[in-house]
């Protein structure tokens, strides 16, 4: 273990405020301790931001941007690139660390660093795409046209589920915009944060690059309330659960701040009697086992035609008894652990309430207590989608079954909860097909054909509908978010005419 740490440049004694390159030495009273679910021993303690250090944060990403909003964008692109060869450089000790922080098993966690790779890339490209429009103007002798200006210090705001990769969705893309950043991760992984800043600040040293462009700051609720609340930070990109994402949108609006925000999901497939069985159970059991059911994308629903139904749960239930669980380092290993005890008396909870709701436990959701860590079985259930529970989103790895008869009555259940990130329809049958993915079908930011609702392509917007909190991140044109337009005319004739054919002499 230390020898990926300190390959990644980590000491045990690390602190964890970072404004560029340079970490604050400060030694408050307690700090945040970082365990690995897989076996509850500690990995390293990280030192909470004050109040103070994050004042210098703030002042640091303000001086900053001033000089790197000049900066051109293609020369921005340019520091990102090398961000992505020092991410590939580092990619399997920090994916190793993704592992042992969050739980993952280790090819997930080689996937989350590749993403931040991915993103690298895409954010090089777009540094030389950030496009205005140019309109016809009425007025003769008039040009009329829109640009792209960068906003200042984005705060993000990153969960425990992907501790790197979201960060990078964020910061990436506003770096090449123009903005600076001020990252606030999560207190369950402080490590992968230090990692990430440590990885950073050396193309920002190399490059001789001002402190503030990338800034890092640690701690709990209070450190992103401080985020939140500060009227020196005009855009917030918050990740996590509903309840958190209706606070930030609370406390940033009333200031008239801006907010990109990533919230829950409630995700389901609609199996046809005309799927493809085999390609569709490969898809279910890694979008419900997957991280242990911990990704905002996860499958927790599957709404299943009456003619097939059997035959799938039957199916399910023979995989489901036959996956590996344990180590998440280890090899062969499918499914690590939760991510904390809550995790796990979350999931006990919800299993509780679909058998008081009427619903039925098919198989799995044992807690694995010879295991030192935080182990449970993936759960399967029969259940009514109206039931409470199923309403709302466990962060566990439960899969809801139920049937339908009708392409309308699926649909109906699909859209049924308050969420709405993730969807998916597997389907031979093209006018299925072409439905699910009309105005009349799915209701979520994404929506997909035969293919699982976990594991999004950073080339497209990703975030979701209704409660999942309305947010792009990532690829198309997300990149508007991070900036402010401007409409600007110029006059080039001698005539100062009026819009609309106002007349108004002196």
């Amino acid at each position: 273990m230390n020898d990926f740490l300190s390959e990644l440049g980590i000491e045990s004694s690390n602190p964890g405020t970072s404004t560029g390159a340079r970490f604050f030495e400060s030694s408050p009273d307690q700090a945040i301790v970082s365990y690995s679910p897989s076996n509850r021993s500690e990995i390293a303690r990280v030192t909470p931001t004050t109040k103070e250090e994050y004042d210098l944060v703030v002042e640091a990403s303000l001086s900053a941007f001033a000089e790197w909003r000049m900066t051109p964008a293609p020369q921005r692109g340019e520091i990102v690139r090398q961000i992505g060869l020092a991410l590939r450089k580092y990619k399997e000790p920090l994916g190793r660390l993704v592992s042992l922080e969050m739980g993952k098993i280790y090819q997930e966690g080689l996937g989350e660093v590749q993403e931040m790779i991915d993103i690298c890339d895409f954010a090089v490209g777009l540094s030389r795409q950030l496009y205005g429009l140019t309109m016809h103007s009425e007025r003769p002798r008039h040009r009329m046209y829109e640009q792209w200006h960068p906003l200042g210090p984005v705060g993000v705001i990153s969960a425990f589920n992907f501790p790197v990769a979201v960060y990078s969705w964020n910061a990436m893309i506003a770096a090449v915009c123009g903005d600076t950043v001020i990252w606030k991760g999560s207190e369950k992984t402080p490590l992968c944060g230090v990692a990430v800043q440590h990885i950073v600040a050396e193309v920002l040293k190399e490059n001789q690059l001002p402190e503030g462009i990338f800034n890092l700051i640690t701690g709990g609720r209070e450190a992103g309330e401080w985020l939140t609340a500060d009227d020196r930070i005009p855009l917030v990109s918050a990740t996590g659960s509903i309840r958190m994402g209706k606070r930030v949108a609370q406390t940033v609006g009333a200031r008239l701040g801006k907010t990109i925000l990533e919230l829950g999901g409630n995700n389901a497939i609609i199996i046809s009697d005309q799927a493809d069985l085999e390609m569709t159970l490969r898809a279910v059991v890694f979008g419900a086992v997957g991280t242990a059911g911990q990704r905002c994308t996860s499958t927790r629903r599957l709404i299943i035609h009456e003619s097939v139904y059997e035959e799938v749960k039957s199916r399910l239930v023979s995989i489901y008894q036959k996956i590996t669980i344990g180590d998440p380092l280890a090899e062969g290993t499918l499914v690590g652990p939760l991510i904390d005890q809550d995790a796990v008396d979350a999931m006990q909870t919800a299993l509780a309430e679909v058998k008081k709701s009427g619903g039925s436990l098919v198989e799995g959701g044992e807690v694995l207590t010879e295991m030192s860590g935080y182990y449970v079985k993936p759960a399967l259930c029969e259940v009514e989608n109206h039931f409470p529970v199923v309403q709302e989103e466990t962060f566990a790895p439960i899969l809801y079954l139920m049937k339908y008869k009708t392409m309308e009555e699926a649909i109906a259940l699909h859209n049924g909860v308050k969420q709405g990130l993730s969807s998916s329809m597997f389907t031979l049958n093209m006018r299925e097909a072409e439905t699910f993915l009309s105005h009349a079908g799915s209701d979520c930011g994404i929506a997909n054909i035969n293919i699982g609702t976990s594991g999004a392509e950073i080339g497209g917007a990703f975030g979701g509908e209704k409660e999942t909190g309305g947010g792009r991140e990532s690829g198309s044109d997300a990149w508007k978010a991070y900036m402010r337009r401007q409409t600007n005319t110029i006059n080039w004739g001698t005539d100062l005419p009026l819009a609309q054919g106002i007349s108004f002499d002196v």
